[in-house]
């Protein structure tokens, strides 16, 4: 789950959005506003001006641009006048509002008091230890399998894997390599890296398919990323996905796009 902060801000520029756009339509919008009189599915419209008493003077049926535009007006004002309302609500709450607020106050204490107080919450360099020490049973390894070690001194399963968990060894982004995770009706996979995100506290998969031009692997690759999408796990969102085929190889400049995109 996001942060309350993130989805306030989100939530500011969509309002912001909405404002820009519904002011800027009302700046062209004709004079007065559309009153419209009938019974059953039979109406009859009106145009309304400031302070006329009267029901108003009457719109030809035939007038159906001026018709649509002062409904819109009255739809338009009243999004302005909500998106106006919301903004400042918003503006009001983000103004001195921080996700890690209640971290920052045990983490102002003195270091002796530190040691007497139990968090009302844990830290999140409590929660990212807790996760980096968390065992698991990794995948085996085929009989014969070339011994491919990383700078970590974990074994990985190929050249690519390798280059990426250094990548995110000297970058100090933690990581657990081939963690089991269970997907709903298609059983255990097992992530090539599983990452802890401080932003939303949730697990986030990154698969690298490194033989797309075979397919076999190719449609198990897709059948494993349908799989990730049953259950909730989208690419972009708590999966990322990176490809190689034959002719196209690993591109680290876009695996660390994607690292200070979704990890850093």
């Amino acid at each position: 789950m996001e942060k309350l902060r993130t989805m306030l801000l989100k939530e500011e520029e969509r309002m912001e959005k909405l404002l820009n756009e519904t002011t800027e339509r009302l700046h062209d919008a004709p004079s007065g506003n559309l009153r419209l009189s009938g019974c059953g599915k039979t109406y009859q419209y009106y145009l309304s001006m400031p302070g006329d008493k009267k029901r108003g003077t009457y719109i030809p049926k035939a007038e159906t641009r001026l018709i649509r535009r002062l409904a819109q007006k009255s739809y338009d004002e009243k999004i302005s006048k909500l998106a106006a309302k919301r903004l400042a609500q918003i503006r009001r709450i983000t103004k001195d509002y921080a996700d890690d607020e209640i971290e920052k106050i045990f983490l102002k204490e003195h270091e002796a008091r530190k040691a007497l107080i139990i968090p009302v919450e844990p830290t999140w360099d409590q929660k990212l230890e807790k996760w980096i020490s968390e065992e698991y049973r990794k995948k085996d390894f085929p009989e014969g399998t070339p011994v491919i070690l990383t700078e970590k001194g974990e074994r990985v399963r190929s050249k690519s894997e390798k280059i990426m968990a250094d990548y995110f060894y000297r970058s100090g982004i933690p990581y657990h390599y081939e963690k089991p995770l269970y997907l709903n009706r298609f059983g255990i996979v097992h992530p090539d890296f599983t990452f802890l995100s401080k932003a939303s506290g949730q697990e986030i998969y990154w698969e690298h398919d490194g033989r797309m031009d075979d397919p076999v692997y190719a449609h198990n690759a897709v059948k494993k990323i349908q799989a990730y999408e049953e259950n909730d796990i989208y690419p972009g969102e708590r999966l990322i996905l990176t490809f190689e085929t034959e002719k196209n190889v690993l591109d680290m400049r876009h695996v660390k796009r994607l690292a200070e995109k979704y990890l850093i």
